[in-house]
């Protein structure tokens, strides 16, 4: 065999083993929203330690959300990734693939969910969490800025999925109830939610009117004309207290924290 044969014959044999070996390895675009995917990724990572420390028969009891046991708040975090997953096959693709067909689907879907062997329930979650980075990686620049709908109807580009991601899996892994705390969440993820909540409020044009003066921060939050109270406490608590998660080791200067509104 002359040297351009032999040249030619190892160009070939070199195609061939990329074409058997695929696409390699996934990476985020540039214009991806990193500090929300590095949340949504360790978030996952903490979730998957939380419920990997309880038992099978430990998934039947109760989670923290009223009426749900932990399978199905595992199987609700596991089909919450396929539906961003296809939220982000929609900016991928420019194909319409909503969250959910209804309400009553992603419903009956949870509770179908919750009845699956332990076994299976895991690998939901295992599985879908790698579908969705997958597919986050598969997002162009572009991509990442394509308007899709979300379950509440809202109309926002696609990075806003890894923000809904990173609150799904840092919350709910505390809703399992063993252990894991909003204490354990990065300072950022704290500040974050607590924003969300408000933001959430004046969307909807909620009358709130309160002051948070998180302990271990240097700045307050009011919201509305803030002539009411004054809330303190660490942010972390505020957060809990804020996302509907209950209220520990807060202050309010009227000596009563006043009701607050849903989040989502």
């Amino acid at each position: 065999m002359s040297v351009p044969e032999q040249a030619d014959s190892l160009a070939a044999a070199r195609e061939a083993l990329r074409a058997r070996q695929g696409q390699g390895a996934r990476y985020d675009s540039p214009a991806a929203p990193a500090r929300e995917l590095a949340w949504a990724r360790s978030g996952t990572a903490y979730f998957a330690r939380a419920l990997n420390e309880l038992t099978d028969a430990q998934l039947d009891e109760p989670s923290l959300l009223p009426g749900w046991t932990r399978a199905a708040l595992v199987a609700h975090v596991g089909y919450n990734a396929r539906a961003l997953t296809r939220l982000c096959e929609w900016a991928r693709t420019g194909v319409e693939t909503p969250m959910y067909a209804s309400v009553e689907q992603r419903n009956a879907e949870i509770e179908r969910g919750a009845t699956l062997p332990a076994r299976a329930l895991r690998h939901l979650f295992a599985h879908s969490e790698v579908h969705l980075s997958v597919e986050w990686r598969d997002l162009t620049d572009e991509d990442w800025d394509t308007k899709v709908r979300t379950a509440q109807g809202r109309t926002v580009p696609a990075r806003e999925t890894a923000w809904m991601r990173t609150r799904e899996v840092w919350i709910h892994a505390v809703d399992l109830d063993n252990g894991a705390s909003f204490l354990d969440f990065p300072p950022e993820v704290v500040d974050e939610l607590c924003a969300d909540v408000v933001r959430a409020w004046q969307n909807r044009g909620e009358e709130v009117d309160l002051v948070l003066a998180p302990t271990d921060r240097a700045d307050r939050t009011t919201v509305g004309t803030g002539t009411g109270p004054t809330v303190r406490g660490r942010a972390a608590d505020l957060a809990r207290w804020l996302t509907g998660r209950g209220a520990r080791r807060l202050e309010s200067s009227t000596g009563t924290l006043p009701n607050l509104p849903r989040w989502l």
